[in-house]
């Protein structure tokens, strides 16, 4: 069986640019891969096709050879085939479809392609990401505020600018690996081929080794130091919720990715408040006669003092408002509010003379619940009346 025109394989005319004929591949493959397309080997088939088109297309070399002599001039579209594609390197191709889709297609370089190694090659080992817990104010978290941390960490070597070789002639290309920072093993069984792909343990995947060891960080490209690293910390963050500083945790080795540093919200504990959301509560204690007579009292908020009203007759358990005099609210959500709980100090060791004027309340009207009561009755009924 004869080949196809690899033009009208891809559907392009002979005068189309790389755009035009990234664009009809990526078309084909998203199409006909193996991954939508379990089972179907007639879509399996297509999907070689394409790639091998593309493959012969793209490269100008290739392609002036296959415009001069076509298939012949090419040796079957560089992927060692026949005319039934039943040969070709599985691996190529799919190293071809993560160029133009990128490593995080179909979940990533699963297919053990080029591009995998690629990103491999040179790269140290990742730096860990870092948990560090900061303990906030009542009156920090209303309004926000900066803090400058004193982290420990992995920072990156200014000797040797993290590549751990004492200079850029300190390194050679790993021999196990040939610079790739992978080994692969490769089977073929009666299914076909396989590619078992793995770091190199010459070189930890980094695909060099170095002969000379930087002597501040000994090869690591890193050291512990202590670092000062400024947080703009927003109003109304709660306890356990926590701030992701990107890039900011331990230094990679050898140039490796750093971690980030997660920094975890505490809320201590306020003297005179309990939170609620964004709203504060204050209990406030005021003597009988204070409660019966009324009084100003001076009061402790998020920002100082204040006076507030204590009117005539308050009774236990009521809540003062005091408007926005709360926590500023998480992206700008809204202030909270301040609230008063009344209580009433009740002493428990009367002098004498304290216990008779106390004695002498005790059978007025004014100072019995029952009597209340009945006067309260007593006055919706009159209204009543008046309104019938």
């Amino acid at each position: 069986m004869s080949k196809r025109d690899y033009y009208e394989v891809l559907g392009v005319d002979k005068n189309a640019g790389e755009t035009e004929l990234k664009k009809a591949y990526r078309k084909l493959a998203m199409k006909y891969h193996p991954d939508r397309n379990k089972g179907d080997e007639s879509a399996e088939k297509k999907f070689k096709e394409a790639s091998e088109a593309y493959d012969v297309l793209r490269d100008p070399q290739k392609r002036q050879r296959y415009d001069q002599y076509g298939h012949a001039g090419v040796n079957g579209g560089g992927f060692g085939g026949g005319s039934d594609f039943g040969s070709a390197n599985f691996e190529d191709i799919f190293s071809h479809f993560s160029d133009i889709f990128g490593g995080d297609f179909f979940g990533g370089d699963a297919f053990g392609g080029r591009s995998q190694s690629r990103r491999r090659r040179g790269a140290g080992q990742s730096g860990g990401d870092m948990k560090l817990r900061v303990a906030l104010t009542l009156e920090e978290i209303a309004e926000g505020v900066e803090k400058t941390l004193k982290v420990k960490k992995h920072i990156k070597c200014d000797s040797c600018n993290g590549t751990g070789a004492e200079t850029e002639a300190d390194f050679e290309t790993c021999s196990t690996c040939n610079g790739m920072g992978e080994v692969r093993q490769v089977s073929r069984t009666m299914f076909g081929q396989f590619v078992n792909v793995q770091p190199c343990h010459s070189c930890r995947g980094e695909g060099r080794i170095i002969r000379n060891k930087c002597s501040k960080c000994s090869g690591e490209g890193r050291y512990k130091s202590d670092e000062k690293i400024k947080i703009n910390i927003p109003s109304g963050v709660a306890n356990g919720n926590y701030i992701t500083l990107r890039r900011q945790g331990n230094a990679g080795v050898r140039g490796g990715e750093p971690g980030d540093l997660i920094v975890l919200i505490e809320e201590k504990e306020h003297k005179h408040f309990e939170r609620d959301g964004n709203d504060i509560y204050f209990d406030l204690m005021i003597s009988i006669p204070d409660a019966i007579l009324g009084t100003e009292v001076e009061v402790p908020t998020l920002k100082g003092k204040a006076k507030v009203k204590i009117e005539a007759g308050t009774q236990p358990g009521k809540l003062l408002r005091m408007r926005e005099r709360g926590i500023k609210g998480l992206n700008n959500s809204g202030v909270g509010d301040q609230f008063i709980k009344m209580n009433v100090y009740i002493p428990k060791d009367l002098t004498s003379e304290e216990r008779k004027h106390v004695e002498a309340l005790r059978g007025e009207d004014h100072f019995d619940p029952a009597s209340a009561k009945k006067r309260e009755k007593s006055f919706f009924s009159k209204i009543k009346d008046v309104f019938s």
